[in-house]
């Protein structure tokens, strides 16, 4: 072994002296299953073969135990791995490695079926030969966490019915290499001992285990296969890169691997094999990476917690005493309760009975103040009408009545009618009471309806200039149209005032419509002689008013209305001249209906 090392510090000296300035490394990490001395013998030559296929890279390995090689994984200390196929998995779920090539055990034979376990006892043991009869037993295995030393004869032994964690059989851990098994037997320290599948062959040839000195249990037989077994065979070791490494890095070392000379001293590679049966005996065993499925099984749910569990149930003895002690208590502060609920909901129920009468009122109030002027309205096509009915009675004496002057007559008239019919309607539906109905409502189409029905109820009507952007043309409010109308003549009618009161009738009214993020921004500004900041700020005030013979009630009405649609009434000095701008911002919808 001494020569060994002499012979590989002169060839690293060497590859070193040869290797190309600026190579790069490749660290791999090795399983080192029989200890680091047998394993570096073991897997030399296939390093040779893989440097000498990889001459721009210098490769550097590692031989580590399980616990070792996972936290070389984790810190990034290395590029490559090559362990068991339970390993890979486990480093697969913890650390995202991913295999890139897998172990052939010779020449022919897929890598699907390459690894698997023995146990073996000593040959005079005759009482035991099946798997099944080492129940009560000391079973010698180098550690819980090797797959084909331990994990794979685990499962076998469960589907036995002989479970290690039953309690069944007794573990002798004999941590590596794995030779410390055989010397456990021999020493009496255990009944029987795993191996890995074909290490028992090979001590034979080596000499260290005399031909008949061990028997095999459960032996399982398979076409073709060089060694005994007593499990079935998976996948065989896994050649893995790390997650960071670097996609070429791992495609050229694929093809050095796919690329080695088949030779007895040098392990085969194929492609990656299936390692589901891997995952479903580790599945079933529910070790990592599938551990946390023990987290939920009834039996280790009990064994953990219960300590908590006896506290809980004294904790619900105390709470059950406690409950029956004040359920009297809780019975009558119910029926107190609902009372008093009761009583609040009658109460809201009246606050929104007299909301919806101030609400009906305030219309009225609006319809009051513009009355006058319906006269004149109504008379209009009343009087056009009157004059179409005597101008046929005239034609008609005077024998001068066609059938064209009959038709347009008609028309006419029935033009005026339905004039008159729709100020009517408007009127009326707007004066009338009902519950407050919320619907979504372009509220480009609810301004238009206003500011016709405000032009319709008032004799010498101000001109009002109406501007509506694109975006807010189709947008919709979920809202009750009556109580927008209601706000929108408000604020019409106020304009109106405060541009008689100053003298400036003659100045448009200019009502626009924009989009405002995700609110649509109504303005109406007049021309009056605005109001200083402090008249502003109380401008919303129930009872405050700044005309002669007003009530104080209308914006108030109206602000309430736009708080109870999500948005908000606000008033500004414009900019562009003298006068007042008030604004009602509402929340656009969405996603209306079709």
């Amino acid at each position: 072994m001494a020569w060994w090392w002499v012979r590989m510090l002169l060839a690293l000296c060497l590859a070193s002296w040869l290797l190309p300035a600026g190579a790069q490394p490749v660290r791999l990490g090795v399983l080192a299953w029989l200890g680091e001395d047998r394993a570096a013998a073991q897997w030399a030559p296939l390093l040779d073969a893989l440097a000498s296929r990889l001459p721009a890279h210098s490769l550097h390995a590692r031989y580590l135990d399980l616990d070792a090689m996972d936290t070389a994984v984790a810190r990034g200390e290395l590029d490559f791995v090559i362990t068991n196929p339970g390993h890979y998995v486990a480093l697969e779920a913890r650390h995202g490695v991913s295999r890139i090539a897998t172990q052939q055990i010779a020449a022919g034979h897929d890598s699907a079926h390459a690894v698997a376990a023995t146990v073996i006892v000593p040959a005079t043991d005759s009482t035991r030969r099946r798997l099944a009869d080492l129940r009560d037993a000391r079973l010698a295995m180098v550690t819980p966490q090797a797959f084909g030393g331990y994990q794979v004869i685990w499962g076998e032994l469960k589907r036995a019915g002989v479970d290690p964690e039953t309690g069944a059989l007794t573990l002798r851990p004999t941590g590596y290499p794995m030779t410390r098994v055989v010397d456990a037997l021999r020493a009496g320290q255990a009944d029987a001992g795993v191996l890995r599948a074909c290490l028992l062959e090979a001590l034979q040839r080596t000499g260290q285990v005399r031909p008949g000195e061990f028997r095999v249990l459960s032996p399982q037989h398979h076409a073709g296969a060089p060694c005994q077994r007593s499990s079935p065979i998976y996948p065989g070791w896994a050649f893995a890169a790390a997650h960071d490494t670097p996609p070429a890095l791992s495609r050229a070392v694929l093809l050095a691997l796919l690329a080695l000379p088949d030779t007895d001293d040098v392990t085969r590679w194929g492609v990656p094999a299936d390692y589901h049966p891997v995952h479903d005996m580790l599945r079933e065993l529910q070790i990592p990476p599938y551990d946390f499925l023990r987290q939920h099984r009834l039996e280790n749910q009990v064994r953990r917690y219960w300590p908590w569990a006896a506290g809980v149930v004294a904790l619900l003895l105390a709470w059950l005493a406690y409950t029956v002690r004040v359920e009297a208590l809780v019975q009558r502060r119910t029926r107190e309760l609902s009372a008093a609920l009761t009583a609040r909901d009658q109460l809201a129920e009246r606050v929104h009975a007299h909301q919806r009468e101030m609400d009906h009122l305030s219309r009225l109030s609006v319809l009051g103040e513009l009355s006058g002027s319906l006269a004149h309205e109504l008379n209009q096509p009343l009087a056009t009408i009157g004059n179409y009915a005597r101008s046929l009675k005239r034609r008609q004496a005077n024998g001068q009545l066609d059938a064209a002057a009959l038709i347009r007559a008609a028309d006419e008239i029935a033009s005026e009618s339905e004039r008159a019919a729709g100020v009517l309607a408007g009127i009326r539906e707007f004066a009338r009471k009902r519950a407050r109905v919320r619907e979504p409502h372009a509220l480009a189409t609810l301004t238009e309806q206003s500011l016709s029905l405000f032009r319709g109820m008032l004799a010498h009507a101000p001109a009002i200039t109406w501007q509506c952007s694109a975006e807010a043309a189709e947008a919709q409010v979920l809202a009750d149209p009556l109580q927008i109308q209601q706000v929108l003549l408000n604020l019409l009618k106020n304009a109106c005032d405060a541009q008689q009161a100053a003298g400036r009738e003659q100045m448009p009214i200019v009502v626009s419509l924009q989009r405002d993020g995700a609110r649509l921004a109504l303005a109406v500004r007049d021309h009056g002689n605005g109001l200083d900041l402090e008249a502003q700020g109380r401008l919303f005030e129930p009872f405050f008013t700044t005309k002669p013979d007003g009530l104080g009630l209308g914006l108030s009405i109206c602000k309430t209305i736009a708080e109870a649609h999500g948005g908000e009434l606000s008033a500004d000095t414009p900019a562009d001249g003298p006068g007042l701008c008030l604004w009602l911002r509402l929340p656009c919808l969405e996603n209306p209906p079709a």
